[in-house]
């Protein structure tokens, strides 16, 4: 039990040390950015944003993609909230007390800290859009980094919150993804192939054990 209680106190040590430095750290042309994206990650307006992109832009793909990415967000803000931030009980950093600028101040959350839910909505939408959509992985996860590391910046959790939360989108995104996926599984290849040449030909395929 000492062993355990000593690795937990050196993690959370490390984790408010890590707090303490990017408090401490005068960055006055990043805090604006910074206080600007934590706020508009709020209700997970940022997702809803790029859940439009996708659908208005991507065609069926995006749609799909737009649709997995909210499925997982959804799934994502309902196990952070109702089962992982009750148990882990962790309150949020004293901001004051840390000399977090006053310019990098958003408003501060009554829930939990542990985890970060902003993290886990943005890495979960990431996760579950790139699932349908690979080329939307990368620029959805830079953007879900950004807001994880905007919630540290803004001194409202503790980059250990941010770890977390971003484990726990990804891991509930891979499960909602693999569910929707067995649910309404796509189309097979020889299914597209056939619907192409009924677009081109203007006539409905005809089945292969029947054709002659």
């Amino acid at each position: 039990m000492r062993t355990r209680d000593g690795w937990l106190g050196e993690v959370d040590a490390l984790d408010r040390a890590v707090y303490a430095a990017v408090a401490h750290a005068s960055t006055p042309s990043l805090d604006r950015a910074m206080r600007i994206l934590s706020s508009s990650a709020n209700y997970s307006r940022l997702s809803l944003a790029s859940a439009g992109v996708l659908a208005l832009g991507g065609g069926p793909t995006g749609r799909r993609a737009a649709a997995s990415g909210l499925a997982a967000v959804a799934a994502t803000s309902a196990a952070a909230n109702l089962l992982v931030k009750p148990l882990g009980r962790r309150r949020r950093p004293d901001r004051v007390r840390a000399r977090v600028p006053r310019a990098r101040h958003v408003r501060m959350p009554v829930t939990r800290s542990f985890p970060s839910g902003h993290t886990a909505a943005a890495a979960a939408f990431a996760t579950g859009a790139g699932h349908v959509m690979p080329a939307a992985s990368v620029p959805l996860h830079a953007l879900a980094a950004l807001v994880g590391y905007s919630r540290v910046h803004t001194g409202v959790h503790y980059p250990g919150d941010v770890v977390a939360g971003w484990l726990l989108g990804v891991v509930v995104a891979d499960v909602t993804t693999h569910a929707i996926g067995r649910r309404w599984p796509e189309a097979r290849p020889g299914d597209a192939s056939a619907a192409a040449s009924s677009d081109r030909h203007g006539q409905a395929p005809v089945p292969e054990s029947t054709a002659t």
